[in-house]
């Protein structure tokens, strides 16, 4: 667990520029007290401790905003920036090096007591806003845009926008790497750099439209003055 705990407090560092000092993560990142307070909750509740551990959650969540059900599996450092209204679900599963940005939801869509949250494998970028809803998988490095719905599960080295949530383009892992503070990492953190789906449909659309209002278009019959009144209404 220790060892969990230092790779969360290194995973500041990697992935949030503003961090300055070991100092002003350890009492300024909401994110980061939450993980912890989960990591301990974590381990009374699977060691049986199932009331104590959601007091603990509960108190976590007081203090941060953010919402860790004890019961979710959360791989080594993960980083929730800003962190306000994060909620991760009891049969929600996340993965290594996974980042989630405020106001995103590992949320279900079922009464039952089984798998009923979705699972976010290694190094997926979960944007602002988001909700994936369900025991669907989001895979290994994907991105998912700002406020999309995803209900759906998607596959690897994926780019997710829109509600409900489509996969728009699927990213070249050859060009992932990138070299931070000394260290090689492959996580895409641009999760506002997103295709403008809706955009580009109109855009088709009425390139669409024109082609047939061209291929319909016709020369006016020759009229009598009598039934110009006909074609004025």
């Amino acid at each position: 667990m220790f060892s969990r705990l230092r790779k969360d407090f290194d995973a500041v560092f990697t992935r949030d520029p503003a961090a300055r000092s070991r100092i002003e993560i350890l009492t300024s990142y909401p994110g980061l007290h939450a993980l912890w307070f989960y990591r301990i909750s974590h381990w009374l509740w699977t060691h049986g401790f199932l009331r104590f551990a959601r007091f603990v959650s509960h108190i976590g969540r007081i203090l941060s905003g953010i919402e860790i059900h004890p019961g979710a599996r959360i791989g080594p450092g993960l980083f929730i920036d800003h962190g306000m209204g994060v909620v991760i679900g009891e049969t929600a599963e996340v993965g290594a090096n996974a980042t989630l940005y405020h106001g995103v939801t590992l949320g279900g869509t079922s009464w039952n007591k089984g798998k009923r949250h979705p699972t976010l494998e290694d190094d997926v970028v979960v944007g602002a806003g988001a909700k994936i809803l369900g025991p669907i998988t989001i895979g290994a490095r994907t991105r998912i845009g700002a406020n999309a719905v995803v209900v759906k599960s998607v596959p690897p080295d994926s780019v997710v926008v829109g509600i409900p949530g489509r996969v728009t383009a699927r990213k070249d892992t050859a060009r992932m790497v990138q070299y931070i503070n000394g260290s090689i990492h492959s996580l895409d953190l641009e999760h506002g750099s997103i295709p403008d789906v809706t955009g580009r449909a109109l855009h088709h659309l009425a390139d669409r439209i024109a082609r047939l209002e061209g291929m319909m278009a016709v020369t006016p019959p020759s009229i009598t003055p009598e039934e110009t009144w006909f074609y004025t209404i």
